[in-house]
């Protein structure tokens, strides 16, 4: 099966071309055993102070739980955003995604704004969510809650039939993405996706991190928590958007985000 697999660390051309082509890649061996074990049970603590009943998606987990924190600029993944983005991003949010044991299929769906859909403002879709999935069960195989995605579909000029989104039918061309924890899927908001049945005994998580250009405003937060920007680093409080802006807007720039500090 073609499966789009990159490394991990810098953006090459060849990620370049996968990405521009497919919408997305997968990058494996991300996290370490003990750093799945950590953002495992910090999910399951964050679900619980939630109350999430079944399927669920839980906004902040980074703010109280440093296992998640780390995720947001992890060394395997952040030069993969910088290579898309530049050097000018924010973290628009951090969601944990929770689907119970014997979880069903999700709908069909695109990213973007239930207030002003991002396919209204320009073809093809522009990249304004740039979603970065850890995984932190086992996907090795279908049926296990994994991501479904079309494979090209942001750049298609056609929609997904409605016949197909309304009855959420299956799709000739789609693509199941079969990792183990630990791997990473990177994709663009306008892919065509949806979230695969989960056959298993064991509630599945996936953290995910949305990165976007610095003008959007955050979607898991009014504010950013004093608490969390005060204790957090450098580089994190710039990307979640603590930065002076000298003109508006932003006709003067802003300082590049301490990277390599």
């Amino acid at each position: 099966m073609l499966n789009p697999v990159v490394s991990a660390g810098a953006y090459t051309e060849l990620d370049k071309f996968i990405f521009e082509s497919w919408g997305y890649f997968i990058i494996h061996d991300v996290m370490s055993k003990d750093e799945i074990k950590q953002c495992l049970e910090a999910s399951v603590r964050v679900h619980q102070a939630a109350g999430t009943p079944a399927f669920g998606q839980v906004g902040r987990g980074y703010e109280t739980e440093s296992a998640l924190e780390g995720l947001m600029d992890h060394e395997a993944i952040l030069p993969k955003i910088r290579g898309i983005y530049g050097d000018r991003f924010i973290v628009q949010s951090g969601w944990n995604t929770k689907q119970p044991a014997r979880g069903v299929m999700g709908g069909w769906h695109q990213d973007g704004s239930g207030a002003y859909n991002f396919n209204q403002v320009s073809y093809p879709v522009p990249l304004l969510q740039l979603r970065a999935s850890f995984l932190l069960t086992d996907q090795t195989k279908p049926g296990m809650g994994n991501m479904e995605l079309i494979p090209g579909s942001h750049r298609s000029a056609a929609p997904l039939p409605g016949s197909i989104r309304e009855k959420n039918g299956d799709t000739p061309i789609s693509h199941v993405i079969c990792a183990p924890a630990g791997s990473v899927l990177v994709f663009h908001n306008a892919v065509w996706h949806r979230t695969y049945e989960h056959n298993e005994d064991f509630d599945r998580y996936t953290m995910h991190y949305i990165y976007s250009p610095p003008w959007m405003k955050p979607s898991d937060r009014f504010e950013n928590n004093s608490e969390f920007m005060q204790r957090t680093t450098p580089l994190r409080r710039a990307l979640m958007g603590d930065y002076a802006r000298p003109e508006a807007p932003f006709a003067g720039g802003y300082t590049v985000p301490p990277f390599d500090s």
